[in-house]
């Protein structure tokens, strides 16, 4: 894009104002702002204006009705057997995709770098970005295919991304086979709808949030190459959380049997505002209620308790979801609802100086994934036990923090031991005195070292087990 064409562009969306210090750069800013500029998605913009410009904050009207509880499936023992032996035909037929989300940042962890190289290995210090790999490995040795795992990363983390599974020879995994790609970003609009400018050669941009998925796997070419590769599932997961059970044969069989376009893991919540969405059933179609819309009066029912003092809404999502690739080839081509928060975003003011703003000067807008649970035809929610499954980092310390990660990554493999036969002596917070560590390329579940013929009886003095497959 040249500096007419930028021009002429920028006039016709009312953003001139984007180009006022362009004459008084040199000519390699001038080229980075013209590039900035030609990247721009204007359609998205203009939606992003009339939805401030709304007197709801919408920019489509909210449902009135009161949602009720979704059908949850709770798989029996038998169930489950039989869900996992459809899996296993779906895994075994190379169907089967992952979707990593991974464009954010350490900086809430002290961490300087992308969140997914955050060490949470109680022993080796391993990466998040270790065991998703490694359990990737796994199932694609365990049914002899390629499993592609594609990565979504942002402008800030993805060279450092890349650079992190280079160093480690990407845990394993076939380079061919790890897809990264980058997140598409949305500016920040001021309370008169100007994009705003953070410095005189750079628009202020943005994650356009983890709903943006979709319309990236289909700009950066991943959706062809699903299709290339004959991927009918995609696996959805967020970096955050090591111990998901990446595309848990169950999990994938009932998707498979069920037919279904979307499919929901939900598991039980600690209490009524705790920081999950809830699956709704509304208007004759399921819809995901984010936490931060309960105070809502359509969505005061999400926090009630019924007579024995139990919530209403008991099953909270975290972010682990099966897609059909049809569906997700459908819904990528499709606008999105957007989501809108005011914030504090730093400001090039008229003398070409950057401010930072003490209160929210901006919004910015994002899409979630969730939102298109309303087109699928046929939904699944699937309840799970959060102690297997559900111990994310988000927080430096306390709930969800890199210690309590370690602690539940520990009492899984403690308990895949036990199941074993194995004793260890323990503190007290009931974890074992030596620690654990159970490389996921070496066993995914307790059935795993069974196969293995893992022996060890007397956990309680010899040092940890050596798990680790090269």
């Amino acid at each position: 894009m040249n500096i007419d064409e930028a021009r002429v562009l920028l006039k016709e969306n009312g953003q001139s104002h984007v180009l006022n210090f362009h004459d008084q750069l040199d000519a390699s800013r001038q080229q980075s702002l013209l590039r900035q500029i030609a990247e721009l998605d204007f359609s998205s913009i203009r939606r992003m204006w009339a939805m401030l410009k709304s007197t709801s904050g919408e920019d489509e009207n909210f449902p009135q009705s009161q949602p009720t509880p979704p059908d949850v499936m709770q798989l029996t023992d038998e169930q489950r057997e039989a869900a996992s032996a459809a899996g296993d035909k779906v895994l075994s037929k190379a169907e089967v995709g992952v979707l990593l989300v991974a464009g954010g940042q350490g900086s809430r962890l002290g961490y300087d770098g992308p969140k997914g190289a955050f060490s949470v290995g109680p022993i080796s210090g391993a990466s998040l970005f270790y065991f998703h790999a490694r359990k990737v490995l796994s199932l694609s040795r365990r049914y002899g295919v390629h499993i592609p795992l594609y990565i979504m990363t942002s402008e800030l983390n993805d060279a450092a991304t890349r650079s992190h599974f280079e160093q480690h020879a990407f845990f394993g995994l076939d380079p061919q086979d790890v897809i990264f790609f980058t997140q598409n970003m949305w500016p920040a609009l001021d309370p008169a709808g100007r994009i705003m400018m953070d410095r005189p050669d750079h628009i202020f941009m943005s994650p356009d949030g983890h709903g943006g998925t979709l319309s990236a796997l289909h700009r950066r070419g991943c959706l062809d190459d699903m299709e290339r590769r004959g991927i009918s599932t995609i696996f959805y997961l967020q970096v955050d959380n090591p111990l998901v059970e990446i595309a848990d044969p169950a999990f994938v069989g009932v998707h498979a049997e069920q037919q279904a376009d979307f499919s929901v893991k939900l598991c039980t919540k600690r209490a009524a505002r705790e920081g999950m969405g809830v699956v709704v059933e509304r208007d004759g179609h399921y819809e995901m209620v984010e936490y931060s819309e309960f105070d809502k009066p359509e969505n005061h029912c999400l926090t009630a308790l019924n007579q024995s003092g139990e919530l209403i809404f008991k099953f909270g999502s975290v972010a682990i979801h099966i897609f059909s690739y049809e569906f997700l080839k459908q819904e990528a081509l499709r606008d999105m609802p957007l989501h809108i928060a005011h914030k504090k975003i730093p400001v090039c003011n008229a003398h070409g100086e950057t401010l930072i703003p003490t209160e929210p000067n901006g919004f910015k807008f994002e899409k979630f994934i969730f939102d298109v649970l309303p087109d699928a035809g046929k939904v699944v929610n699937l309840a799970f036990e959060r102690a297997d499954e559900f111990s994310p980092v988000k927080n430096a310390d306390g709930d969800d923090s890199p210690a309590t990660c370690r602690r539940d990554l520990q009492l899984k493999w403690l308990r895949w031991l036990q199941a074993q036969g194995v004793t260890a002596e323990l503190n007290f917070e009931g974890l074992p005195l030596l620690p654990i560590e159970i490389d996921p390329a070496y066993a995914l579940n307790a059935d795993d070292l069974k196969e293995r013929g893992f022996l060890l009886r007397d956990f309680s003095a010899p040092p940890v087990y050596d798990a680790s497959v090269k």
